[in-house]
């Protein structure tokens, strides 16, 4: 049976993390990094990239950063090019990078909702694009997650473009796994739920007085953390997941048995 956290299970691959620098792209690519992986952070924000990498630098792992903006499909390819130059190879793609806010639709901007479904759902195909070469090419079986959430098939009040965006990741994935299944690639995404240590939930539920109404609907009793999301992507990039294409992971407790979202 694969020993899926082993030390070196991930050694020799090269793992790129979209919005890598916080929160659940930072706790990602801090698993993958513990089990031997190169990764490499990503994020608009090169301060914030350089400053996540030089921390995993320091404790003894393998990591770099660069500045791309998910929305550039120019510098994207460009990011791609230089990783696979500089490391050999690209292994594994986590598209986590991701944008959202609260707003009631019917007084969403149409630039809010561009901007959403830009970095989301347009950013992910512009990664999917460019990794597509490397990932065909690698000796591992070459790997993408997408982090979508279960409101992709929920919806959720106020989070319209962010949902529409999710829904759309989704099908883009369970796409790539039929078109690219035979061409080295597998595809899946995860769905965290409630995650508790996150800007996300945050927004949506504390700041909106939702916190404890939320809580109450997670069987488990507790919010999840961003380790049990990293916990999750790193099943499925290793060897463990080499058969898993085209399923979306829920990670929310059992959340998604208590219907509706009142």
């Amino acid at each position: 049976m694969e020993q899926i956290f082993q030390p070196g299970k991930l050694a020799g691959r090269v793992a790129l993390v979209t919005g890598g620098g916080t929160g659940i792209g930072l706790e990602t690519a801090t698993q993958m990094a513990s089990l031997g992986a190169h990764v490499v952070i990503v994020g608009r924000r090169l301060d914030v990239a350089e400053d996540a990498a030089a921390g995993l630098v320091a404790q003894g792992l393998k990591a770099s950063a660069f500045k791309m903006d998910v929305r550039e499909y120019a510098m994207v390819e460009a990011v791609f090019g230089e990783v696979v130059h500089k490391h050999g190879s690209l292994d594994i793609l986590i598209n986590n990078a991701a944008g959202n806010f609260r707003a009631d639709t019917e007084k969403l901007s149409p630039n809010g909702w561009r901007t959403i479904i830009d970095i989301d759902l347009n950013g992910t195909f512009h990664c999917c694009r460019a990794a597509f070469p490397a990932l065909s090419a690698s000796q591992h079986v070459g790997r993408i997650v997408s982090i979508i959430t279960s409101y992709a098939w929920s919806g959720w009040p106020g989070c319209a473009p962010a949902a529409a965006a999710k829904a759309g990741i989704q099908s883009l994935m369970r796409t790539l796994a039929v078109e690219w299944g035979n061409r080295n690639i597998v595809c899946n995404s995860v769905a965290p739920g409630a995650i508790g240590d996150t800007e996300g939930t945050r927004r949506i539920h504390e700041d909106a007085g939702r916190a404890a109404h939320e809580l109450g609907r997670v069987p488990v009793g507790r919010f999840g953390s961003r380790a049990d999301i990293a916990a999750a992507v790193a099943y499925l990039v290793s060897p463990a997941g080499r058969y898993i294409n085209g399923t979306d992971l829920v990670v929310d407790g059992g959340r998604q048995f208590c219907f509706g979202n009142a």
